[in-house]
């Protein structure tokens, strides 16, 4: 039987990628969702229904969420004031259930439970916390970091020649968004209602010395590791004019990796989606034009 599927934040380059994955795999009635569905005309021309999707819009979600049968919440990029991202993702919740939403899959990140130094990590505990307690069956995917994080740091590190970092040794299950999109639709699209949650990680499990040498590889250019404390590092971070905020945030991150928590296994991934994820030095090579 055709299920309706419905992806919120279609319009961001992960749920893009999603609505894409599903349109390849002929995955029933797929609904695109986003603040602004006119972004999204060019699906509307292969079969794709939009809708108004808002999390600020508690008062419209329900009838976004009418007739949905399994629900894709892509994580929000609300990090301006604390707590409203959960805010956010509890209104869709309840606007799920209150629709009859039979399943939601939701892009978490590893171990977000108390502890974890990352500053968003409440976030995506919070949410997962709501998710269980509605009594509406779900996916939890623990999505481990990107490849495309490294986009923010890394072409700087290339011009300068340093990578300045506080991880120490603490490596990290990098993966590709594409991968991470075709592991949101493959559990969106699958029929049967039981609750899991999979933590989604690559197979390399690499620190920043290992990172910066395959760069160095690829690019051809020296790249020394440069071994700081978390707070020589948020300082060094607003001096290059980094809101303080946001320089807090990486700093955060940086103490996770240097805590062990982003190690990974692949496993999950490929269990889900029958494939391994791809390697970071093949990312690196395809993206090039990305760190000109």
């Amino acid at each position: 039987m055709s299920q309706t599927l419905l992806v919120s934040g279609a319009g961001g380059q992960f749920g893009r990628l999603v609505v894409e994955n599903l349109l390849a795999a002929n995955a029933g009635t797929i609904v695109a969702g986003s603040r602004n569905p006119d972004k999204l005309a060019d699906f509307a021309d292969r079969g794709v229904e939009l809708r108004t999707v808002d999390f600020d819009d508690p008062a419209g979600l329900e009838a976004a969420f009418a007739g949905v049968d399994r629900l894709l919440i892509i994580s929000t990029d609300a990090l301006d004031t604390p707590g409203r991202r959960l805010a956010q993702h509890t209104r869709a919740i309840e606007a799920a259930k209150a629709a009859g939403v039979g399943h939601i899959v939701y892009t978490s990140m590893p171990s977000p439970e108390p502890g974890n130094p990352v500053l968003f990590a409440p976030d995506h505990f919070g949410t997962e916390q709501a998710i269980k307690a509605s009594g509406i069956p779900y996916t939890i995917l623990r999505n481990n970091w990107y490849f495309e994080n490294l986009l923010m740091s890394l072409p700087g590190s290339l011009k300068s020649g340093q990578v300045v970092t506080a991880a120490g040794d603490g490596r990290i299950a990098y993966i590709g968004r594409a991968d991470l999109a075709l592991a949101a639709a493959t559990a969106l699209a699958a029929t049967t209602g039981n609750s899991t949650t999979l933590t989604l990680s690559g197979s390399e499990n690499l620190s920043t010395a290992e990172i910066a040498a395959l760069a160095a590889e690829v690019f051809e250019t020296p790249l020394a590791v440069i071994n700081v404390t978390d707070a020589q590092l948020l300082d060094g971070l607003k001096a290059h004019g980094v809101p303080e905020g946001f320089a807090a945030l990486i700093v955060s991150f940086d103490a996770n990796a240097r805590a062990g928590g982003l190690e990974g296994s692949s496993a999950d991934f490929e269990a889900l989606t029958g494939r391994k994820p791809g390697l970071m030095r093949d990312w690196l090579a395809a993206n090039t034009a990305a760190f000109a």
